[in-house]
């Protein structure tokens, strides 16, 4: 739930499930453990408490609860505008044989937290990273989601090495992120469709 989500606490998570079972493990594994909390400890008007397994203190605060809660109510709304959103960049880039759309099967619904365009660089005088800068001059907030895991450091360090992963690395080698939450007006929408298309036509082969 960070600040980019559909609803955000400022950080943390949130797992729903219908197992009573598996939601009391969950609840001691992000209490460090401890099968019992301080409510029931004060319902029975005890101190003692004991670590019965490996766990983390894994609590979000009460402050971030009532924040990730406030934002219920309008998150029909805010997943309405992404698809509005979506819909707009589709029309406008779907001609363009320079950029490869998200698929989305006709018997699904997206909630849209990223829109992420593939570059045929085959059609492109330039890489990926030419056409990330010069969006990023039009002040387009592009970014990348996300670099191969394996490319990182610490998993370089356990002894994975780029082009081990062709189908993910070639991917990522084509990927950027066009900017999308709900609040962006039709001007902004707009603004980034015609950024695109001026860039795309500026490298066009």
């Amino acid at each position: 739930m960070h600040p980019v989500k559909h609803i955000t606490t400022g950080e943390g998570g949130m797992i729903t499930t219908d197992s009573p079972a598996f939601a009391q493990h969950l609840r001691v594994f992000r209490n460090h453990g401890i099968a019992s909390d301080h409510r029931q400890r004060e319902l029975a008007g005890s101190w003692y408490y004991e670590m019965e397994e490996l766990g983390y203190n894994y609590r979000l605060t009460d402050i971030q609860c009532a924040l990730g809660l406030s934002q219920l109510k309008k998150l029909t709304h805010w997943i309405a505008r992404r698809r509005q959103i979506a819909g707009m960049y589709a029309i406008a880039f779907s001609s363009l044989q320079e950029i490869e759309l998200p698929a989305l099967p006709p018997e699904r619904e997206h909630a849209w937290h990223l829109y992420v365009i593939r570059l045929q660089l085959q059609h492109l005088r330039v890489g990926r990273a030419e056409v990330f800068r010069a969006l990023r001059a039009e002040n387009i907030g592009v970014n990348l989601h996300y670099i191969p895991v394996p490319w990182h450091p610490f998993y370089q360090r356990l002894g994975y090495a780029k082009g081990q992963w062709p189908v993910a690395e070639a991917a990522y080698e084509r990927i950027i992120s066009l900017p999308m939450w709900p609040g962006m007006t039709d001007d902004d929408v707009q603004d980034t469709i015609a950024a695109v298309r001026k860039v795309i036509a500026a490298y066009r082969k």
